[in-house]
């Protein structure tokens, strides 16, 4: 179990079981950054990874399974888009059914793919580096989508705090009636943050069903959904911090797993459980403090935008 080799083959899993979660949390980041709060990435998640495993069955082409993922994904926030954006429904209420549904239309969508395999994803092996002992495993011998991941991380970043159109996002997340009266269309800005945090989610669940299970199972995200919701939260809303969140999170899965592989007695049962323990005793944590929490989020998340005319 502690052997290097042990060890080595931990932080691997690791980041594996991290990576779904970064997409998902990375996405929703954004999201609330505009001023939306979007309760439905367990849905999205499970829409995605059905989407992609399909697509990747039907095209033998994983690359493409992802993207048709991520529209997937993108097609379900849209719903959610339309229907808090244009209708003005209640974003919680509106974000849980969205959750429902995709837990519906992923279990019966699903049904032709029980049992298939996917086809095998592309994995970045770099001469001579993939082989350094330690290193190399850790570094440079993961599936493209490992990477993709954590660039999307520094993207999101940049993007935010570096860019005009991060600036507006950021603005309508803390002001909509101010971005407003500038001329900035608060309802299409906050619409592409939605499809841009769905297709994330999409691919963060495609993740699962193509790389790290892989294969097609019902409900098969088991909560990943919700422990990215939490790390949002958790990371202050900030994207670099969503990065620890992640791998904090993915770490106590792998663990968990691990102790259960071991023979630990404690019931598998309560393993199970210690990755939304943990997350709940976070979230209870942050919450202590109120005052900085309300600091960090987006002044506007939950609000319902309402342009006069």
């Amino acid at each position: 179990m502690f052997g290097d080799l042990s060890l080595v083959s931990l932080i691997v899993s690791l980041m594996i079981a991290s990576t779904p979660i970064l997409f998902a949390a990375t996405g929703e980041l954004v999201v609330e950054k505009a001023g939306v709060l979007n309760l439905g990435v367990e849905g999205m998640m499970l829409i995605g990874a059905i989407s992609g495993f399909a697509v990747a069955v039907s095209t033998g082409n994983p690359i493409v399974g992802f993207l048709g993922a991520a529209a997937g994904g993108a097609i379900a926030a849209l719903i959610f888009g339309v229907l808090t954006q244009y209708l003005l429904s209640n974003q919680v209420a509106t974000g849980l059914a969205l959750t429902l549904f995709g837990t519906g239309v992923s279990a019966l969508m699903g049904q032709p793919y029980n049992g298939l395999k996917p086809p095998p994803s592309p994995r970045l092996d770099i001469p001579v580096l993939s082989d350094l002992p330690v290193v190399g495993p850790i570094l440079f011998s993961h599936d493209i989508m490992l990477y993709v991941s954590l660039l999307l991380v520094a993207a999101v970043w940049y993007f935010l705090y570096r860019t005009r159109g991060g600036l507006i996002l950021r603005a309508v997340g803390e002001d909509h009636n101010a971005a407003h009266s500038l001329g900035y269309n608060v309802i299409l800005i906050r619409l592409g943050a939605i499809a841009f945090g769905g297709a994330c989610a999409g691919v963060g669940g495609a993740y699962l069903s193509l790389i790290r299970v892989p294969q097609w199972t019902q409900d098969m995200t088991a909560g990943v959904g919700w422990i990215a919701l939490a790390i949002v939260v958790f990371a202050s809303w900030k994207p670099y911090r969503v990065i620890l969140g992640a791998y904090l999170f993915g770490g106590v899965t792998v663990l968990q797993l691990n102790l259960q592989a071991l023979g630990v007695n404690i019931s598998a049962a309560y393993l199970s459980m210690t990755p939304f323990i943990v997350t709940i005793v976070v979230l209870v944590i942050m919450s202590a403090n109120r005052r900085k929490t309300s600091l960090n989020a987006p002044a506007m998340l939950g609000r319902i935008f309402h342009a006069s005319h």
